[in-house]
């Protein structure tokens, strides 16, 4: 009863999934757009696909279930030189409480660096600069409800602060993942950054006006609130094929965020002896994001991954990630 009330949940969601209308975008409704920015280097070289295939603190991004894979402890960082000279980074560690119980902490920091300040009297910069940082914290749990079903859910504070304008807020990720005994396929749900509007606050609003016009010769500008990203991720993992020495695996998604039309991610691994892995994928359906490799080398309980991905226009990323199993 219970699995079949799973599988009409998942065919649900994917009614909703691929029947929004694609004409309206929702293009710039939503505050925090940098929830939206993939990290984890052995998804990113996958297109992203990863609510399925996502395992250890690596997939946690994508979905909070994916922790409930780990053996032991796991630690995980990345770095990632991103589009037009912005840098974010990575930290998480994850652990298995019991057999059954898993929890993580999730770390992303992402750092503008410095850019000039602009004015309509100064188009050319002003001669003082300011930068943008943004940062979420997650508190995850994870549970393996059966051998075959595993749930999380993830507490997250998100920060961003504009020079000395600043928001913050709490929000919410839950997911799953389920291992159908249907011809090896494993489904995978989450949904990311659920949660209340928000809104900017700080001294960066200030404007400097007469003392005639307020005592202390200050006005604030008036900021409206906004949501965040929520989306919605569906997707499907399975082994083509596997043996002692090696494995060929194959994962999609389908991913609906609040201020964006449906798209999706496509990815294939290879691994052979758990030391060497190789990756790649695509992006489906995206603006700028186009093919995406990588891979992994594994030793001992070291492991180091690469990826790359081709924004078009926007040009290439470089992203880095080193893991420890213990």
């Amino acid at each position: 009863m219970r699995y079949t009330f799973y599988i009409v949940s998942i065919l649900i969601s994917f009614n909703f999934l691929f029947s929004q209308d694609e004409a309206v975008t929702k293009v710039a409704t939503c505050a925090a757009n940098w929830l939206k920015i993939e990290n984890g280097v052995r998804g990113i070289s996958m297109g992203g696909s990863q609510v399925a295939s996502g395992r250890g603190m690596a997939g946690a991004y994508y979905n909070p279930a994916s922790i409930a894979y780990i053996n032991g402890s796991e630690a995980f960082w990345s770095k990632s030189y991103y589009l037009a000279d912005i840098s974010h980074n990575t930290l998480a560690y994850g652990t298995s409480l019991s057999p059954t119980d898993f929890f993580g902490l999730h770390l992303f920091y992402l750092d503008s660096g410095e850019m000039p300040i602009t004015t309509e009297a100064a188009p050319s910069g002003t001669g003082d600069s300011f930068d943008v940082t943004d940062l979420s914290l997650r508190l995850i749990y994870a549970r393996q409800l059966t051998d075959r079903l595993r749930v999380g859910g993830a507490l997250k504070y998100i920060r961003e602060e504009i020079h000395t304008a600043r928001m913050q807020s709490f929000v919410f990720d839950i997911g799953s993942n389920f291992e159908t005994g249907i011809y090896g396929l494993i489904l995978g749900m989450s949904v990311s950054n659920f949660g209340p509007d928000v809104q900017f606050h700080g001294e960066g609003l200030e404007v400097v006006v007469s003392d005639t016009t307020a005592r202390d010769g200050k006005l604030s500008k008036i900021t409206k609130k906004f949501p965040v990203p929520l989306t919605f991720r569906l997707g499907l993992q399975k082994n083509i094929w596997s043996n002692d020495d090696s494995y060929f695996s194959a994962s999609i998604d389908g991913i609906n965020p609040l201020d964006y039309t449906v798209y999706g991610g496509f990815g294939l691994e290879y691994g052979w002896r758990d030391m060497l892995f190789v990756r790649g994928g695509s992006r489906l359906f995206h603006d700028t994001a186009g093919i995406s490799f990588g891979g992994g080398l594994k030793w001992s309980m070291f492991i180091i991954d690469y990826a790359y991905v081709n924004y078009g226009i926007l040009k290439e990323t470089h992203q880095f990630g080193i893991s420890l199993d213990f």
